[in-house]
């Protein structure tokens, strides 16, 4: 099984890992058969489970829900579990809101936001629950940000995110997620900190690459994000299965042959 020791056994080592969306036992047992190293529960069930346009209205019994339902059918990855909006705004909510995602199955809870986490972060830490934080575009923060637009872009942005970064890791965040940042941020980031760094939309400098399941699988409707690619329809996916799909963006993510440069932006 893996765990959060073999993920800083695998940045030390410089070898990549690999991460996906996860919402049910099917494809959790899927992903299990093509030794996917981590699974996040995402809160972006919200649109691609229960169809709303954001992940604002999901609450922490659906991922209370769906954590269970994954935990149950896979026993070989790292399972990482979202706190939804609001569900962490203060130090009790957050206290009893990661309770009851480790309880129902997850190893890690993520949580967005910044150095404004640092009480939260050390909290959990000490109560023995690991955090994973997600900077750059947090999609729980949409509106502040106008968008799903690029993070990180100016000077400014980018030593705020680094700094954001380090003070994170200080606190006691176990692990890092980067969204949508420009891939030379992303690489000095990963560099900066000495814990495992999970990249979507950052280049292939992070330690891991995690998608979303759907967008992977091709059926996204709508904008395909760029970092985006089709595993299903892959030509190399020589099953055409879910699972054959799975295991490619796993070996993909490995050998450095995704994100390429196409996927990153500069």
């Amino acid at each position: 099984m893996i765990t959060l020791t073999t993920l800083n056994k695998y940045k030390k080592e410089g070898r990549k890992f690999s991460c996906l969306t996860c919402y049910d036992a099917m494809f959790a047992k899927m992903m299990q058969n093509a030794e996917i190293d981590t699974i996040l529960i995402g809160d972006s069930l919200g649109m691609v489970v229960q169809g709303h346009d954001s992940t604002l209205p999901v609450s922490v019994a659906d991922m209370a829900y769906h954590t269970a339902n994954v935990a149950r059918s896979n026993k070989h990855a790292l399972i990482l579990a979202d706190l939804p909006f609001m569900s962490y705004s203060t130090l009790n909510d957050a206290i009893a809101n990661a309770r009851t995602l480790m309880q129902a199955g997850a190893h890690v809870i993520k949580i967005e936001g910044g150095a404004e986490l640092i009480g939260i972060i050390s909290t959990l830490a000490q109560a023995g629950t690991p955090t994973c934080v997600h900077l750059g575009l947090t999609p729980q923060s949409v509106n502040v940000f106008g968008g799903y637009r690029v993070q990180g872009k100016s000077d400014e942005a980018a030593e705020k995110l680094l700094n954001d970064a380090k003070a994170v890791v200080a606190a006691g965040a176990s692990l890092l997620v980067l969204e949508c940042v420009p891939a030379p941020l992303a690489k000095a980031v990963t560099e900066a900190v000495d814990v495992p760094v999970i990249g979507i939309g950052a280049g292939a400098d992070t330690d891991g690459q995690v998608l979303v399941m759907h967008d992977m699988l091709g059926v996204t409707h709508g904008r395909v994000a760029r970092f985006v690619h089709d595993f299903l329809s892959d030509e190399r996916n020589q099953s055409r299965s879910v699972e054959g799909a799975f295991a490619l963006f796993h070996q993909s993510v490995i050998e450095g042959s995704y994100p390429q440069q196409q996927h990153q932006f500069n």
